[in-house]
């Protein structure tokens, strides 16, 4: 499948929210408890600094997509974050590849200097590897920085790239 990735506009809401409910209901990576409306979700990805849509090049259908915003403000307003959601039945078809790479590049022609990571599930094994295959550095671990949705607490990976 080819990837084109776009900005985030009105009528993609439905299509985004759904796929940003999923990664919220499985509750293993995403910090949010509740889902998205739909109008919440318009709200939401059009506060971002950036919203992209990974669209499937043929169908033009959303197949996955990231947010994009400062991890702080004023002096530490230079430093950027970011989320990223896939379909959960296209998962493994490098469509979050392509969603990082993008949004390495979209972070620095908006003139963040640092993508950093405050919370990455231990137990997320595609993340990982792909952010150590991107040359993210590893920051350290909180003990028990995340609440899964089963109840147990998992560690949590903190990462930073300079763009």
């Amino acid at each position: 499948m080819e990837i084109k990735i776009r900005a985030y506009t009105e009528a993609d809401a439905a299509d985004a929210v759904k796929i940003w409910n999923q990664v919220v209901e499985e509750g293993t990576s995403f910090p949010q408890t509740d889902p998205l409306t739909e109008q919440e979700g318009h709200v939401f990805f059009s506060e971002q600094s950036f919203t992209g849509l990974a669209c499937d090049a043929e169908s033009g259908a959303i197949v996955g997509l990231y947010i994009l915003h400062p991890n702080n403000v004023g002096r530490c307003g230079h430093i950027c974050n970011a989320s990223y959601a896939v379909r959960a039945d296209l998962r493994g078809h490098r469509i979050g590849e392509a969603l990082v790479r993008h949004c390495l590049e979209k972070g620095k022609a908006l003139g963040f200097r640092v993508l950093q990571f405050n919370a990455v599930v231990k137990s997320n094994a595609a993340a990982l590897h792909l952010y150590r295959k991107l040359g993210f550095t590893r920051l350290g671990t909180i003990p028990g920085g995340f609440l899964m949705k089963d109840g147990h607490y998992e560690d949590i990976i903190l990462h930073y790239i300079v763009l």
